[in-house]
């Protein structure tokens, strides 16, 4: 899948295709629906299938603090995507200059002029523009006059709620693993670089990976039995998401003990899949007392990992 990031690079060749929009966080079975109708579209009118995403994401644009925490970073999203068969990432930067710009021009200057979409695929609850003017109609009307087509999907909706990647986090919150593996049509995962901690893991016996999080806090916090997958193959493990009280941490972490694992991964992508809660992140009066609940957490997630099909 090609990669365009910024609108300056997008080339004379890139004229003509199908496109979504959004930010696609997650790509939960909500945006599965929309790219397969976007694939589909596009092998029918023998055009390219884009997606066009914003980095950052506009709520992290226009309140930082208040910005929900990623499903997925942007690399995650690529992958997903392709896997999806979209043919072309667009990557454009949200800055308060683009988010400046009326309905009407976001319309005639991207769509039209640069992308020359033939066909445009969103879903019911799209809405672009300086304060959000612009919505299925615009963009139907807009369509009629530069000749374009515009359709909507219909919300996904699950048992329990309408999918969307803010009830993800609030299943998450809660700790509602089935209910987000539902939502998402997978297990949750973190997928994030190893990085070089303290070493107060492996000084307590049990060596971590410590993965960077970087804007992909996650809604999870806690104790977890996990599957990690490395450039070297499929292991299980226990992870800790949190701060880690118990040694004054500030900023959260993602830490995965993995076992009977010893090579280095530092510099290295890992997946890390959540499978079940163990308990929730503890401050404990000494480094012994850790020591012990670490111990019996791993015994723990070995049991339950041992037991899963």
């Amino acid at each position: 899948m090609q990669l365009v990031r910024g609108i300056h690079n997008i080339q004379a060749e890139d004229h003509g295709c199908v496109l979504t929009i959004g930010n696609f966080d997650g790509v939960h079975k909500g945006h599965q629906r929309v790219i397969a109708a976007l694939v589909t579209k596009a092998k029918a009118l023998n055009c390219t299938a884009a997606v066009l995403v914003f980095e950052p994401q506009p709520q992290e644009l226009f309140a930082a603090d208040k910005a929900p925490a990623r499903l997925c970073r942007l690399r995650d999203k690529y992958s997903l995507l392709a896997e999806l068969g979209v043919e072309r990432l667009i990557c454009v930067n949200f800055t308060r200059k683009f988010a400046s710009q009326s309905a009407q021009q976001f319309i005639e200057h991207l769509l039209v002029k640069k992308l020359g979409i033939k066909h445009l695929i969103v879903g019911d609850d799209f809405h672009f523009g300086k304060n959000r003017l612009g919505d299925f109609i615009m963009l139907s009307d807009a369509g009629k006059k530069f000749g374009f087509d515009v359709t909507d999907t219909a919300s996904c909706k699950t048992a329990n709620c309408r999918v969307s990647s803010t009830a993800i986090r609030e299943a998450l919150e809660q700790d509602n693993l089935n209910d987000v593996e539902n939502m998402l049509g997978r297990p949750y995962s973190i997928i994030g670089k190893v990085f070089h901690g303290d070493k107060r893991g492996r000084q307590l016996g049990f060596p971590t990976a410590n993965v960077l999080l970087k804007r992909r806090n996650s809604p999870l916090d806690g104790v977890f039995a996990v599957i990690v997958k490395t450039n070297s193959g499929i292991f299980n493990g226990v992870a800790n998401i949190g701060s880690r009280p118990t040694v004054n941490g500030i900023r959260q972490q993602l830490e995965v003990n993995i076992f009977n694992f010893n090579d280095d991964l530092y510099g290295q992508c890992i997946e890390v899949i959540i499978k079940k809660k163990l308990r929730q992140v503890m401050k404990f009066d000494s480094l012994e007392a850790l020591t012990a609940q670490i111990k019996q957490d791993s015994e723990q997630a070995k049991q339950v990992l041992n037991n899963i099909d």
